[in-house]
């Protein structure tokens, strides 16, 4: 199988009360399900990792202010467009389902659990190094 593009779905804000220290938590559950994904053979992405350095340069001063919330979800449902599939990981989140209900728009698979995705063949540079699936 080619190796994919996947979208990680899941709570970035959500439940957090704004509180840095519980979103970084979320944003490290989101990023060990892409290391997940990235081991399967797969190339992971996940929302945040687009739209938090642009509404950086854009000027934003924290995680929901009007600046990051204009590059937050546009930024995720742009990438969807590329995207082969969708992780969504346990929680609740309204972006992470409305990129779900995107994905289904678009007739992207959708998957709900990371053994419901077929191991990609790692490139030979990969298995060199000992890197991938």
């Amino acid at each position: 199988m080619t190796p994919q593009l996947i979208l990680i779905a899941g709570p970035y804000r959500s439940g957090t009360d704004g509180d840095p220290a519980r979103v970084a938590a979320n944003l490290a559950r989101l990023e060990q399900a892409a290391l997940a994904v990235y081991r399967r053979g797969h190339v992971p992405m996940i929302g945040e990792w687009l739209s938090l350095p642009l509404a950086a340069a854009a000027g934003s001063r924290q995680v929901g202010d009007a600046v990051s919330d204009a590059f937050l979800y546009p930024a995720a449902h742009r990438l969807l467009h590329r995207c082969d599939a969708v992780l969504r990981i346990d929680g609740a989140s309204r972006g992470a389902d409305a990129d779900v209900a995107l994905a289904r728009r678009l007739g992207k698979p959708v998957h709900f659990a990371l053994d419901e995705i077929a191991a990609a063949v790692p490139d030979e540079a990969d298995e060199a190094r000992g890197v991938g699936g």
